[in-house]
């Protein structure tokens, strides 16, 4: 069981400097995400479209604001439960609160946040008959670790980013690459398309537009799919079908851990600390909802930085804190860093 002091649901934007605000409090986090990578819908659905209103940027490339966020929370050595599900929590006799993964993990802190985003997000799977029988054996609807795929044929399916990006970086690592869509056209960023392009003229992607796949084959593992192509159809073998077609965002397990849920999301008491009807367990970001509520990156700054002196209050009765500006105080890592501001020349002039 991991230990911590505040168990963030969500490894988005909100979720992540959740991390580096409890740091300054000299408090620990451990992020639970649905996604196998941190930075929720950042990362997952458009990690190279520009963020226009980040304050003190102009413009940022969500996949780099995702980085920075990362860098900004290092020397607070966060721990990580990727890949799974937050499925139920207990609260125990000294009121401390364990979460249990769908992958059987359990972490055991002192407060709950709730930054989940617009909730799990479950992928958006192609309607063929069997692909049940084949998830896991075959159909992959997330790429969690590239090597699962070194050396083996894979047919990506889906015309946005996240099949346009996989299929140029699993060209250096699978033996053959198929990208197939259903339309000519590709919704993506524009470098993206150019290094699909260019890897199919060097015949390194196979691609196959406009096309569908309509079949699955094989018996205990898939070994090849059915196309149609301008209404014809053909079979290609392969190891590996991974349809990238977004993503569905659900409350999932949430929806029964006993909150107010109104309108799919997690009402809090924004007059104070964003807690929900649950005495320790907060929601901030998109997740929540109040009067007023905006779902934007800079509200859900604005929340977590709140929630956690919330939390530190919890934990401390009767401690009064001081808030003193980074600026001033600098900031103290777990890992033993600290940054801070170049201090004035005291020297005197002659």
């Amino acid at each position: 069981m991991f230990e911590t002091d505040i168990i963030i649901i969500g490894a988005g934007p909100t979720g992540l400097f959740t991390v580096f605000e409890a740091g300054l409090l000299k408090l620990r986090c451990h992020l639970i995400d649905a996604l196998p990578q941190p930075g929720g819908q950042l990362t997952e659905l458009y990690p190279k479209k520009p963020i226009f209103d980040i304050p003190g940027f102009p413009s940022v490339d969500a996949g780099v604001l995702v980085d920075n966020l990362m860098e900004q929370i290092k020397q607070f050595e966060p721990q990580f439960s990727l890949a799974q599900k937050a499925l139920s929590y207990e609260k125990t006799e000294d009121g401390q609160f364990i979460v249990t993964t769908s992958r059987g993990v359990q972490v055991k802190g002192k407060a709950i946040a709730i930054a989940g985003g617009l909730g799990s997000f479950d992928p958006r799977k192609p309607e063929l008959e069997n692909i049940g029988k084949f998830e896991e054996k075959g159909v992959e609807y997330f790429v969690r670790d590239p090597e699962m795929f070194r050396d083996k044929k894979i047919v990506i399916a889906g015309g946005g980013d996240s099949a346009l990006d996989w299929s140029v970086f699993l060209a250096d690592v699978a033996s053959d690459v198929t990208l197939i869509h259903r339309r000519n056209e590709f919704r993506g960023a524009l470098d993206s398309v150019e290094k699909v392009t260019e890897l199919k003229h060097q015949g390194r992607i196979n691609l196959i537009t406009p096309a569908e796949v309509t079949g699955l084959i094989g018996d205990d593992k898939i070994t090849a799919i059915e196309i149609e192509k301008d209404g014809e159809k053909s079979i290609l073998e392969t190891d590996y079908l991974i349809p990238l077609f977004g993503l569905t965002p659900k409350l999932g397990p949430l929806s029964d851990w006993g909150l107010e849920i109104e309108k799919n999301a997690i009402k809090v008491n924004n007059a104070l600390d964003y807690q929900t009807n649950i005495e320790g367990i907060y929601a901030i970001g998109d997740i929540n909802t109040y009067p007023g509520k905006l779902k934007l990156i800079l509200c859900g700054f604005h929340e977590a930085t709140l929630m956690v002196q919330s939390v530190y209050n919890r934990m401390n009765p009767g401690k009064k804190f001081v808030l003193k500006y980074t600026t001033v105080s600098g900031v103290d890592g777990f890992d033993g860093t600290r940054k801070e501001a170049e201090k004035a020349v005291v020297k005197s002039i002659d």
